[in-house]
């Protein structure tokens, strides 16, 4: 396969050196780019995101064209999109955090406080843990991004509020968390991880090259 021209969106948010690296190690030619542009020029997509929902929404909107841009490359064209963290969060209706904002509304949903059932779990919720998947649990079945993944792979999450889809049918994995945690969703060819590839080691690596062959 020859490289993809993957483009991460620098709009203020997220940890862009250490997704940029990983998306190299799995062969993607990487560009970190702040302009509208670039997103109309790329093969793939990666939106990152830390912090509140809100200041990451406003922090996206303030980007001259970026959102434009991004309704045609991935709502029109159909560009695969990976959003992660609170990139996926954005795929959402809104977000409650810190009042209500509204989200790109590509995955219908809220994003809401994390609340675990055992009051002795912390929150953030932060640390490693497996997915489990809804739709199956025969390996043929997963969505591409989470197949040929060893097994009872460990993700890295950090986060505090998780998305609650309309359609259950877009969450691809879930976490356990005092209760169940959206840990990925996916429509079309837009996905989104909770958890962070990028720090979890080979399972995040082999997602990251998933996204890369992903022919939605």
């Amino acid at each position: 396969m020859s490289k993809q021209t993957l483009l991460i969106i620098d709009y203020g948010s997220g940890n862009l050196r250490s997704a940029a690296k990983a998306f190299e190690h799995v062969g993607a030619e990487v560009t970190v780019s702040a302009r509208a542009e670039d997103v109309l020029k790329a093969d793939r997509i990666v939106l990152p995101g830390q912090g509140a929902f809100g200041d990451c929404v406003n922090a996206l909107n303030g980007v001259d064209g970026m959102r434009d841009a991004l309704e045609e490359a991935v709502q029109q064209k159909g560009v695969p999109f990976l959003g992660i963290c609170v990139g996926m969060q954005l795929l959402a209706s809104r977000g409650l955090e810190h009042g209500m904002h509204e989200g790109l509304d590509w995955i219908s949903g809220e994003v809401i406080p994390l609340e675990p059932s055992d009051p002795a779990l912390k929150i953030p919720h932060m640390g490693w843990n497996p997915l489990y998947y809804p739709r199956s649990a025969a390996q043929d079945n997963q969505h591409f991004l989470l197949r040929n993944i060893e097994i009872s792979p460990h993700y890295y999450f950090v986060h505090s509020f998780v998305m609650q889809c309309k359609d259950s049918n877009h969450i691809i994995a879930q976490a356990d968390y005092g209760g169940a945690v959206t840990a990925a969703v996916a429509r079309d060819n837009i996905a989104g991880v909770q958890f962070h590839p990028e720090k979890s080691q080979k399972a995040g690596l082999e997602l990251l090259r998933n996204f890369l062959h992903w022919k939605p």
